[in-house]
Parts: C-alpha cells; structure tokens; sequence
C-alpha cells in the first residue's frame, strides 16, 4: 500500500470522525435548546396566566362590584338643573302695587300669594299696609335673595315668607289672593292651577291679562314716572270666554 493510499484512508477516517463526533453534540445541543424553549414557553405562558387576574378575583369583579355600580346608578337620582326664570325681572312701581292690593281688597285675614316676587314689593306692601299674611315665590336666588332683605328692612318676617319654588308646580288652594306680573301665555299655564282657589279669591295681574278668561275689572294707572300701567283683576270661579270661531 502506497503512502498515498495510507494519506487517502486516514483523510477519510478523519471525516468520518469529525463528522460523527459532531453529530451528538448537535444532536444533544438541538434537544437542549428544544427542552429550553419548551421550558421558556411553559414558563412565558405560565407567567402570563399568573399575571392575568385570578378566576375569583374576575368573578367579584364582574359578579360583585359592577352590579354594585349599575345599583348606585340606578339609585342615584339625577341632579335637576335650576330652573331659569320665565321672564326679566322689571320691578312694578309702588303705585301700582298699592292699586293691584286694592283692587283685590286685601284684608289682614287674606294670604297673598305673589308668583314671581322679584323683589319682594308686592308681600311686603301687603303685609306692612294691611297686616296680612303673605307668600313671595321665585326661581332666581337673586331675586330670593333681594326679597329676604327687604322683608328683614321692613319688619315682616313675622308675616312674610320667601320661598324659591317653580311656581307651576305650587299648590295655590291656601291663598284667597294671587299677585300677577308675567306673561300672557305664563298667565294662561296658570289657569288650571287659579282653577282650584276657593271661590271668591282675587287674581290681580300687572300689565297682562290671561286669554280665554274674562277679567271682573280693568283699570288703568299712572305711575309717578307718568308710565302707564294696566291691571287686570279676576275672581274665582274664573269666567271664561267663548272662544272665538275662525270665519
């Protein structure tokens, strides 16, 4: 055997060691790297499932405190927004005033109610002139307010009181007398709640009358600034008109 021959088996001997030997480490490394990624899977997902909320933790918060949430809602009334005044507040002149009160012949045995009492003119008037009781409503906390203060002025608390209410939704039956000064269409909103004073109670309005009802009297005055002024008086049971057919 020539040494070439020698060279050419040991060469081949050599690469079947080198490429055998290799294989199982390989072989060894894939399986180690495969068990690896095996465990980092199981690990990864492992972790994720920890960090995911528990089963009873989810079911109380699903379970316990949504429902706790929706009941509170659904308990809690809804906060009403303040109702805004219908009109502008222009305060009525004391002479008229003093003409609506006598036109309505107030008495001290009478409750005046005035709907819409701005300043407080027409309740305190009424109580400081005739002794009466009477009733300022508004929705304006200014208005209530500038009305306390003039009540306080004046000397009437005993007398007067000052209420901030809707006044569509008062109940009108203790008053024998009702002090206007709105609208023509607030007058008329008003006329189912007028419907039900006691017979023979008296409803003066300032400048407006109250459609569909006929006034008992109608008088004009002049103020001291020489404005004109109308008031309207009505009494219950509130005479109404015939309407009026459309030809």
């Amino acid at each position: 055997m020539s040494i070439k021959d020698v060279k050419s088996i040991l060469i081949v001997v050599s690469l079947i060691i080198a490429g055998c030997a290799p294989e199982k480490p390989t072989s060894e490394k894939a399986t180690s790297q495969g068990s690896k990624s095996a465990d980092q899977v199981n690990n990864t997902v492992g972790t994720a499932a920890n960090q995911q909320t528990p089963p009873s933790a989810g079911k109380e918060t699903v379970g316990t405190s949504a429902p706790q949430t929706v009941a509170a809602d659904k308990n809690a009334e809804p906060a009403e927004e303040p109702k805004r005044p219908d009109v502008i507040f222009v305060p009525t002149p004391p002479e008229v005033v003093a003409k609506m009160l006598e036109l309505a012949q107030v008495t001290k045995d009478d409750v005046v109610y005035d709907l819409g009492c701005g300043n407080g003119r027409i309740v305190v008037m009424a109580a400081k002139k005739y002794g009466c009781k009477a009733f300022g409503f508004d929705v304006d906390p200014q208005r209530i307010k500038e009305s306390n203060e003039s009540v306080d002025a004046n000397g009437v608390g005993d007398l007067v009181t000052i209420q901030q209410k809707d006044i569509f939704t008062l109940d009108l039956s203790p008053a024998n007398v009702v002090t206007l000064y709105l609208l023509p269409s607030l007058n008329v909103k008003l006329i189912p709640q007028l419907e039900k004073l006691k017979p023979g109670s008296r409803i003066v309005s300032h400048d407006f009358d109250m459609r569909g009802v006929k006034p008992d009297q109608v008088v004009e005055v002049t103020s001291d600034n020489g404005s004109e002024h109308t008031v309207y008086l009505w009494t219950t049971p509130l005479k109404k008109e015939a309407e009026r057919s459309n030809e």
